[in-house]
């Protein structure tokens, strides 16, 4: 058996399998197994291709877990389904060709204010997130691009600054 995580199945991949996929492996180092095709890389990781828009992480450490997170994240993944917008298998009632990911997280280091919720590539971490809130963070940052400044304590741009959100300029770290 050769060592490879098959994200999509979450088992590793016989040896059969990579040959039916015509993946070609090296060892860049002993026990370790590289993949150098791009397009063999695509086949084993379909989300490499999909039309994503937004990768949005929930948290669900142990103190946003208290405020509620995992209602949260199916929160999320219930609404994104309904629309046909959330990126995943046909078989799990999600889209291969939707364009968001929801993806849950460990802490980020704001938990004491979670449930902690961020949305990428826009850099938006959102704080205090409730179940309720979802629809509404949907439909303004992911549906319509702006984000809801209410529940915004911060953008964190790709490049520059971190920079508070106009409701909590005052707020220190």
């Amino acid at each position: 058996m050769i060592t490879v995580t098959d994200r999509r199945v979450h088992k590793e991949v016989s040896p059969r399998r990579l040959r039916k996929l015509r993946v070609s492996m090296i060892t860049v180092m002993p026990g370790a197994e590289f993949i150098e095709s791009v397009e063999e890389l695509r086949a084993l990781a379909p989300v490499a291709t999909a039309p994503i828009r937004h990768h949005v992480f929930v948290c669900t450490g142990k103190s946003c877990s208290a405020r509620d997170s995992a209602e949260v994240k199916d929160a999320f993944e219930r609404e994104l389904k309904a629309r046909g917008i959330l990126f995943g298998k046909e078989a799990k009632g999600k889209n291969p060709k939707g364009t968001v990911i929801v993806t849950e997280c460990a802490s980020v280091g704001f938990c004491a204010i979670g449930a902690a919720v961020m949305v990428y590539p826009d850099g938006v971490w959102y704080a205090q997130v409730r179940a309720s809130d979802v629809r509404e963070i949907i439909e303004e940052h992911l549906l319509n691009g702006r984000r809801v400044e209410r529940l915004a304590l911060m953008n964190v741009p790709a490049e520059g600054l971190a920079q508070p959100s106009e409701k909590n300029a005052d707020w220190e770290a």
